[in-house]
């Protein structure tokens, strides 16, 4: 497994590289597929509920679940870890906030946040790392916030070499069960509340974890 500085380096320096590219091929994608706008929709919902305030997207890519979640009517902010994504989710969100930040260091206040989400983010952080990645989340979020994931399901890592319009890049990719990251969620302090899987039978499976700050 590569030391933390290294996969860091390398994820950061593979999605300034692709980072356009990447921002074409996921444009429209929360608009086509339900699945994921109910996911948005109840997390909102969640976040309502649970007094309102500001919202993180670590991870955030592009900006495409930021802005989906500033649709529904949240205070939502972006963070990832590539200056390259988070240059092309400025411009192409630019009544949003975006920063550069590592969830393995998440530079953010103690119950600063009212709801989080990771979607597709965790899937490039080590084991050995998630329980730190998970501390921090607890930490940021305000007690009975929401915290929403989404991750490709299996039980192999594979190393990527290119991707997005064939751009070379190096980024480990872990598949998890749900019930090992569910565990994770529960020792770092998390209620879990409900899990979906997307496309159980296909050669890419995902899952959703909908869970709460205790």
């Amino acid at each position: 497994m590569p030391l933390v500085d290294d996969w860091l380096a390398d994820t950061r320096a593979s999605y300034d590289t692709v980072a356009v590219a990447y921002a074409d091929q996921v444009r429209g994608a929360i608009a086509e597929r339900r699945y994921l706008r109910a996911a948005l929709a109840l997390f909102a919902e969640d976040v309502r509920e649970a007094g309102g305030g500001p919202v993180a997207d670590v991870g955030c890519g592009s900006g495409e679940v930021t802005a989906h979640l500033g649709g529904l009517g949240l205070d939502a902010f972006g963070i990832d870890l590539s200056p390259g994504m988070v240059d092309v989710a400025r411009r192409a969100h630019p009544g949003l906030r975006f920063e550069v930040g590592s969830m393995t260091e998440l530079d953010l206040p103690a119950a600063s946040v009212a709801g989080l989400v990771a979607w597709q983010s965790l899937i490039h952080v080590p084991d050995d790392l998630v329980p730190t990645v998970f501390g921090h989340f607890h930490r940021a979020l305000r007690p009975g916030g929401p915290l929403h994931l989404l991750f490709h399901v299996g039980d192999e890592t594979r190393l990527k070499t290119a991707g997005y319009g064939g751009h070379p890049m190096k980024v480990h990719v872990h598949r998890r069960r749900p019930e090992r990251v569910a565990t994770w969620l529960r020792e770092a302090g998390f209620e879990v509340e409900a899990q979906l899987l997307l496309d159980p039978e296909g050669e890419a499976p995902q899952a959703f974890l909908f869970a709460r700050r205790g």
